[in-house]
């Protein structure tokens, strides 16, 4: 019975730590936006480094690089199953140091997601503004930021730091694990 209640602990930690720092990835996220607005909307750029990287306003109506242009309800769609995958796996993940870096690249997708979701029901539009002038890549934001480390994080996480053991917590056939 102790070890039932010593994992529940352990687990209500990890979810209390898990939308603490959702909360505030997202607060940084809205503060960077409405800072933008503030200081960059109807200016000209901002150059931070000459011919390198530049503040841009920007309102995206579309995903990634302004593709999807007035697609919102897709986006509401894409939202809501990144949500449920995340939530799903942090019901099955163990709340030990093993993980903690899963639980952060989850972080930041709940983060980023929820950043520009809110944007979206906002304002029917997703404020933009770095810009990588040295090549031309679209403009973007701190969610985009977020959404872009933890897939690169993911991707690392699987194919070199977990192996295929750790990954069964989150299997459909969970008796089977054992």
């Amino acid at each position: 019975m102790l070890d039932n209640r010593t994992s529940f602990n352990k687990k209500g930690k990890g979810f209390l730590a898990f939308f603490l720092s959702t909360a505030v990835l997202i607060w940084l996220d809205q503060w960077t936006k409405r800072l933008a607005v503030a200081h960059l909307k109807d200016q000209p750029e901002i150059v931070i480094i000459k011919g390198v990287f530049e503040l841009r306003y920007l309102e995206n109506r579309g995903a990634a690089f302004g593709m999807l242009q007035g697609r919102q309800l897709f986006f509401f769609l894409v939202a809501a199953v990144v949500l449920a995958v995340v939530i799903y796996a942090l019901l099955r993940m163990p709340f030990t140091k093993r993980y903690l870096p899963l639980g952060g690249c989850m972080v930041l997708l709940v983060a980023g997601a929820l950043g520009n979701m809110i944007d979206r029901i906002s304002q029917q539009f997703v404020v933009d503004f770095l810009y990588f002038s040295l090549i031309d890549f679209p403009i973007f934001n701190v969610a985009d930021c977020y959404v872009t480390v933890a897939a690169f994080l993911l991707i690392v996480l699987i194919m070199w730091y977990y192996k295929d053991e750790d990954l069964m917590v989150f299997s459909w056939k969970r008796g089977e694990q054992a």
